[in-house]
């Protein structure tokens, strides 16, 4: 499993990040995310302050992994994997973040968290896209971390777009229009799709 591009493969350090993400996120029902503490995560958890400053720099960090993994593992249910030149899966990575922001879509005290939600969903959507682009590289000379990073900034932001729009419609109606808007990132001046 992979968390925000660190590899987790001891299962202790696995289960100490799930009882904190688990513990922040039984708090954010509580209580606004400017209102909970380090100490009020770790109490939660039944861990001390150390063990949470071993996993994470702060409760932004925390949020942040917390938001990703939970949008990775969406990913991974729907057997999403983009090969670089796939336009099914950009369209189900597209519909991925429609729902996953739709879901989002609540009270005000949501928007304190937008920007780190949009920072890991990006983030995750990124890794996915250069993961593809990697087994396939541009002849054309454009990086695959610089194709990635304007393809997820890129998805995101007309999805966010739609999902702020009033009477939005159905995530399915919107995901041909991004997909469209977006595939010519992953094509070559030449037109070949690498």
């Amino acid at each position: 499993m992979t968390e925000q591009g660190c590899e987790t493969i001891d299962p202790r350090v696995r289960r100490t990040r799930q009882l904190l993400q688990e513990s922040l996120d039984s708090l954010l029902q509580k209580k606004e995310l400017d209102k909970i503490s380090v100490q009020d995560i770790t109490d939660s958890a039944t861990l001390n302050r150390a063990t949470f400053y071993d996993h994470y720099a702060d409760k932004f960090a925390l949020l942040e992994c917390m938001v990703g993994t939970r949008f990775h593992e969406l990913l991974a249910e729907r057997g999403v994997r983009f090969d670089g030149s796939c336009a099914s899966a950009l369209n189900s990575i597209v519909l991925a973040v429609c729902n996953y922001l739709t879901r989002l879509q609540g009270p005000d005290s949501t928007r304190q968290l937008e920007p780190h939600m949009e920072s890991a969903i990006i983030a995750v959507v990124r890794r996915l896209l250069l993961d593809g682009l990697q087994r396939h590289p541009r002849q054309d000379g454009i990086s695959s971390e610089m194709v990635a990073a304007a393809a997820s900034w890129a998805i995101y932001g007309a999805v966010k777009e739609w999902a702020q729009t009033a009477g939005h419609g159905r995530p399915e109606d919107i995901v041909e229009h991004v997909a469209t808007l977006v595939s010519p990132i992953f094509q070559t001046r030449d037109g070949i799709t690498s």
